[in-house]
């Protein structure tokens, strides 16, 4: 007879704990933000259990498009939702991860907040793929023939207000863009619909990140005010939360190709719109 639910979590987060140890030991190199070289394949194993155990039955999570995911070097340009613990990295890198296995050179791009100001935070991340948001690790990646996942919006995107929940928001970042040129890889969007509801985020606080000083020192340009678990009110953009059980959907879209002399602000143009008339057909239903 199978488990109930909440006690395959808890044995699913104890593997964690117990391979964590193990994996910081194997990998106790010189800490370097833009090292591809922690990624240990069995943590990774052991978390891609706890997320595909969320997406599951806490998220209830449900994905289309599984037949664009590539399994060449790609660029994976998703839109961010509600914050620091958003739960659209949990299902956009566990269906990855179901999909590639755990042993692929899958990485994602972390904000340098946890790579160069929080450095214990990203030495772990690390370990589960994550490098530093930047055009030389991605460029690293890909001549290694690894996979990259994006969230070009960042902050903007992650901490739009509660009524902008159904927008991609890039703003003029077009970063992605010139790195898959670059690289001579594809896009592939990925929209996530219902992820922003995670947290009720009010107020997304740019006057507050400004006479902070945030985009001085952390490249932070949101000081968001949200109404999320446990805590009422949760303020800033680094307080972890618990994401609001609403279900998920996740699309993949086809393949985006950026022509050699294309300007980048126009395809930045054609990967937007794409995921915008995506979220828009989603939100519809």
């Amino acid at each position: 007879m199978p488990s109930p639910p909440p006690a395959a979590l808890v044995r699913r987060v104890a593997r964690v704990l117990t391979t964590l140890p193990g994996a910081w030991r194997r990998h106790a190199l010189p800490y370097d933000a833009m090292s591809l070289e922690r990624r240990d394949p069995e943590l990774v194993d052991a978390v891609r259990g706890v997320f595909a155990w969320a997406n599951r039955h806490y998220f209830r999570l449900r994905v289309e498009g599984r037949e664009h995911i590539q399994r060449t070097p790609t660029l994976y340009v998703a839109n961010h939702n509600g914050g620091i613990i958003g739960p659209d990295l949990c299902c956009t890198l566990g269906t990855l991860w179901d999909t590639l296995g755990a042993d692929a050179p899958l990485y994602a791009m972390a904000h340098d907040l946890a790579m160069k100001t929080l450095t214990p935070f990203g030495r772990i991340l690390q370990l589960g793929g994550g490098m530093r948001a930047n055009p030389e690790s991605a460029a690293r990646a890909f001549a290694a023939g690894g996979q990259v996942l994006v969230y070009p919006g960042g902050e903007l995107d992650a901490y739009r207000h509660y009524r902008r929940r159904d927008e991609v928001v890039f703003g003029a970042r077009t970063g992605f863009i010139r790195v898959a040129r670059r690289a001579g890889v594809s896009i592939v969007p990925v929209v996530a619909h219902g992820a922003h509801r995670s947290a009720l985020i009010f107020h997304e606080g740019e006057w507050l990140a400004r006479r902070l000083g945030l985009d001085r020192w952390s490249r932070i340009y949101r000081f968001p005010l949200a109404l999320a678990l446990p805590w009422g009110l949760a303020m800033g953009p680094w307080l972890p939360y618990m994401p609001l059980p609403f279900p998920i959907r996740l699309r993949f879209l086809p393949p985006i190709h950026v022509g050699a002399d294309e300007p980048a602000e126009h395809a930045q143009r054609r990967v937007v719109d794409a995921m915008q008339a995506a979220m828009r057909e989603m939100a519809a239903r």
